[in-house]
């Protein structure tokens, strides 16, 4: 009896659940509206630096009157986008019908299937405090701490599944004596405690801003947080529009940096899908951008998967979407997401580590995926907008790709590499200086690295290059481990259009253009 009841329980959620709709609202008549009174001050000023107005309708409220209108005819309203004019209701097929004959109603979406995405997480096989060090330090963090830019200042808003532990764990024990969580709430259940469920959203904290016994996990380690509870593992239809909840809630609490451990795939999309345009949460993040928030967003762990592709929202073109590299290679990690995107735009846009030491729940442990990598960029861009507050989101967002070690570089598994420090801090820049010569004999092309840096290990020594074809898109991209002088060889006449050549070696990159007509 006890399981039967267990399943009708499931099965009635179920059918509950999947009659969850978007209702689209005509207009915004007769609305008053305060910037003043809504915003928080730092709002405010995000505004006036990106020169978006105060009174944008997208800020609005909703007309009451639709709403109360539309409450009276199904069975909850649960969530009013002002963003996008919109309620989240639950409705039956006859309720819906008669929504849909009303005079206000632009527009009815059915809400698909759609799941947490999970990471991979690990045991602890090598000595954490060595991965501690070096999943900050191959960002080049001791440029920061050398100068005590800790992200001060920035506030971070963390979209994730739980944080538990954050309130008692020694690892965010500077952030909570400073009373640099400003704000909390769980938008599952409608409340402002966090600090339950899966410990997933501690973990990405920790890779932001957390110190272990004197050491920084993350290196926004004065930053002003903002954590949002917006997945629940066995709730599968309303992450998205926790998410657009979450956004409209951070935005009008002044964040700077949002960071997003979270992406949407199979369970609700197809890869066509995936062109910043079509999901309800890419749509989301780019308004965001649009209004001066600069957006982290993990690429995804699909690679090794049927999928392999990106999820969404790091689609969106202004998303700052991270990929992962392995901390032993040094180059793309196993399981991270490739792009590009659905419409051949470049993706990720850097990488950093995609297994880190982290906090748990109970313990510091080794945990594998983008999830990481993701919040390791965004404590960096904090850091980095702290050395110059003038910049607008976009500027920075710029600034960051051209930080990456592979930077004029990129490929689909690792964008434009690893952000560094030394960009944001270095007064002066070096020259970057020739690592191998590129000779063309008859058909051959040849890379030809000198003796006195062919054989170095370490860091290792990778040849990275791509073909682009004369539409701007990638045919191939290789790493190639180097063991002599003569590193590559590549034979033209395979080649019957225009193409261009990129070769990274050792933070030099020199282009080949071969046209065979």
């Amino acid at each position: 009896m006890k399981n039967s009841l267990i399943l009708l329980l499931f099965l009635s959620n179920f059918v509950n659940a999947q009659d969850r709709y978007w209702v689209y609202l005509t207009d915004k008549k007769d609305v008053t509206f305060n910037p003043y009174e809504y915003f928080d001050p730092k709002a405010i000023d995000r505004r006036i630096k990106t020169s978006v107005s105060l009174y944008d309708s997208t800020d609005f409220p909703l007309n009451q009157a639709y709403v109360h209108k539309i409450s009276e005819l199904t069975e909850t309203v649960e969530f009013e986008s002002r963003w996008f004019n919109s309620v989240f209701v639950s409705a039956s097929e006859n309720q819906i019908e008669e929504i849909k004959r009303l005079s206000f109603v632009k527009d009815v979406q059915s809400v698909l299937f759609s799941t947490y995405p999970a990471d991979y997480i690990t045991e602890t096989t090598e000595d954490i405090q060595e991965l501690l060090i070096k999943q900050t330090e191959r960002m080049q963090g001791s440029f920061f701490s050398e100068k005590n830019i800790d992200g001060k200042g920035v506030r971070i808003a963390i979209f994730d599944g739980g944080f538990p532990a954050v309130n008692t764990s020694p690892v965010f024990e500077h952030i909570r004596n400073e009373n640099r969580i400003l704000k909390t709430f769980d938008f599952t259940k409608n409340k402002e405690f966090v600090y339950y469920s899966i410990a997933h959203g501690t973990m990405v904290m920790s890779c932001i801003g957390g110190i272990l016994d004197g050491k920084k996990m993350g290196l926004a380690t004065g930053a002003e947080f903002l954590l949002a509870k917006t997945e629940i593992n066995s709730e599968p239809f309303s992450e998205e529009k926790n998410w657009l909840a979450a956004v409209e809630w951070a935005d009008k609490n002044g964040v700077d940096v949002i960071n997003s451990s979270l992406g949407y795939t199979y369970h609700r999309y197809f890869v066509k899908d995936m062109d910043g345009k079509t999901s309800l949460v890419a749509r989301a993040a780019n308004l965001a951008a649009r209004k001066g928030i600069l957006v982290v967003n993990s690429n995804g762990n699909e690679a090794d998967s049927k999928w392999k592709y990106l999820g969404t929202p790091a689609d969106a073109d202004s998303v700052l979407s991270i990929g992962g590299i392995d901390p032993h290679s040094d180059y793309h990690i196993s399981f991270s997401s490739f792009g590009p995107t659905a419409d051949k735009r470049m993706k990720p846009n850097v990488c950093a580590f995609g297994t880190a030491a982290v906090a748990g729940k109970n313990q510091i442990t080794k945990a594998d995926g983008t999830s990481f990598s993701s919040p390791l960029v965004a404590g960096f861009a904090a850091c980095a907008w702290q050395t110059n507050r003038d910049l607008t989101n976009m500027e920075l967002f710029n600034e960051i790709q051209k930080s990456g070690d592979l930077y004029p570089y990129y490929d689909y598994a690792h964008g434009f590499g690893v952000p560094q420090a030394g960009y944001f801090v270095n007064t002066t820049m070096l020259e970057k200086i020739p690592t191998f010569e590129i000779f063309e004999d008859n058909n051959l092309l040849k890379i030809i690295i000198p003796d006195s840096l062919a054989f170095i290990s370490d860091p290792p020594s990778y040849l990275y290059y791509h073909i682009e074809n004369n539409e701007g898109y990638l045919d191939k991209y290789a790493v190639i481990s180097v063991y002599s002088s003569n590193a590559f060889e590549l034979d033209k006449s395979l080649f019957n259009e225009n193409i261009k050549l990129r070769f990274h070696y050792r933070g030099y990159t020199k282009e080949v253009i071969i046209n065979n007509h």
